[in-house]
């Protein structure tokens, strides 16, 4: 029986081997490719079961051979620490410690109240042609003379700017002060003199400030480092003298991207003498009152874009020897940056008696014929394109135009006065500024030839 179950298996084998490639290819090809993945991954996954059990198997030999827990510790890989939460006493120390080292630097006020030291000291190194008059950077063209070149750090910038606490009707109150040297030309005599001065509460919709600022109607001007002590372009449509004042602002928003800023406010003139070629120079009381009012419309086109436009006026009267001469201007000022990297800035003006708002060496404001007094008309203005040529230069391009009625003069009077030119502010570093400018002033004198004078200027500004 035994011997007959033999040969049955071995026949049985004889014949699966002779079936095998049969039953071989009836299999498909995916289902074999499938059925070899699976065997090789086992395989992978014990090969690699075995090297771990391998690898625990030498660190326990290991830890039982090892003498003590140094030997050990150094066998073994350490555990990472957990880290060190500090506690509110050590953040204190930490804080303090910052604070006295923030106080060795800060500039500390008495009420303990912020306050920030900015400005800009300022060279200038400069040229002006034969008609200078000897001035630095002159504001009419002189009648004779020789060029003029020289250096100066008189036109730095020194300023406060402090923030205070909340005031009533929970109002905040902040302000600056900005000083320069610019009152003498000798280098060894320099004094520090107030440019503009603030102090401001300002409110969710409205402000009130009292301080020193250019007229409320002009409160914009040119980019210059050439011409810092005055503004650019005295005497060539920017009224700019800095008048004591008191000026209130409102702020009506007609949608999220629109509104008007309406401001009123009453100006401290500073009244010039009369025209000289009238019969009476007497003495003219020095300042009056002025109300002077600004309405600037904007409208923002996008997060960078946006339009203002902004009529204004100014209403004041000369007081003379009895005589009580008005002096009335309306102005127009605008900004408009219509691409990213173009900006278009301006102003005009139309009045008479004008030259107590400061018109550089034009001074024809008002004359005195007998007992009659007379204002003088007069108009003018600037524009300035500003071009962001890259991101560390900026071009700036200006000109700007003043004259007077020319009716009431007398013959080699100035009647008017052209300026142009053109600067770049090169960025060398965040806070340095180097800026060379080229302007040409051209002044008119009646039944007279032109005066020219060229100016040439190359500025170094560090800003802090």
């Amino acid at each position: 029986m035994v011997r007959v179950t033999m040969v049955s298996l071995n026949r049985l084998a004889w014949l699966a081997a002779l079936a095998w490639p049969s039953l071989a290819a009836a299999q498909t090809t995916p289902d074999m490719a499938a059925v070899l993945d699976k065997l090789d991954r086992i395989e992978r996954q014990n090969a690699a079961l075995n090297d771990r059990v391998r690898a625990l198997e030498e660190q326990l030999a290991a830890l039982r051979a090892a003498p003590g827990p140094a030997t050990a510790a150094s066998a073994t890989p350490a555990p990472p620490e957990t880290p060190h939460i500090p506690t509110p006493d050590e953040r204190l120390d930490v804080q303090q410690q910052r604070i006295e080292e923030q106080a060795q630097t800060k500039v500390e006020a008495s009420q303990k109240f912020p306050i920030r030291l900015t400005g800009m000291v300022l060279f200038n190194t400069f040229l002006d042609s034969r008609q200078s008059g000897g001035a630095d950077y002159p504001t009419v063209a002189a009648a004779t003379g020789t060029s003029h070149a020289g250096a100066t750090l008189r036109q730095s910038i020194i300023g406060l700017e402090y923030r205070g606490p909340k005031t009533f009707w929970g109002g905040q109150v902040h302000g600056n002060l900005q000083m320069d040297f610019y009152t003498s030309t000798n280098t060894l005599a320099q004094s520090l003199r107030i440019r503009t001065a603030s102090i401001e509460i300002d409110w969710a919709h409205d402000s009130l400030m009292v301080g020193l600022e250019k007229p409320i109607f002009n409160p914009r001007e040119p980019a210059s480092l050439a011409q810092v002590g005055v503004s650019p372009l005295t005497g060539a449509g920017n009224l700019w003298l800095w008048l004591p004042q008191v000026r209130l602002e409102h702020d009506l928003g007609f949608t999220a991207s629109s509104g008007v800023r309406a401001q009123l406010g009453v100006v401290e003139t500073k009244e010039s003498p009369a025209y000289s070629g009238s019969v009476f120079t007497g003495a003219v009381e020095p300042s009056r009152p002025g109300l002077e009012g600004r309405f600037e419309f904007y409208y923002k086109l996008d997060g960078e874009r946006r339009f203002e436009f902004a009529p204004g006026f100014h209403l004041s009267t000369t007081h003379v020897a009895g005589l009580s001469v008005p002096s009335q201007v309306v102005s127009a000022d605008w900004f408009f940056n219509p691409w990213q990297r173009v900006e278009l800035t301006g102003a005009l003006f139309a009045g008479h008696n004008v030259a107590n708002l400061g018109t550089g060496g034009i001074n024809e404001g008002f004359a005195v014929f007998g007992r009659d007094a007379t204002a003088i008309g007069a108009a003018g203005g600037w524009g300035q394109i500003t071009l962001h040529a890259a991101p560390r230069a900026d071009l700036h391009l200006f000109v700007g135009r003043q004259e007077y009625n020319s009716w009431v003069l007398d013959p080699g009077d100035t009647f008017r006065n052209f300026q142009f030119g053109a600067n770049v502010f090169f960025r060398l570093a965040p806070n340095v500024l180097l800026g060379p400018e080229i302007s040409q002033l051209r002044t008119y004198l009646l039944n007279q030839s032109i005066r020219i004078n060229n100016h040439y200027d190359l500025a170094l500004a560090y800003l802090f």
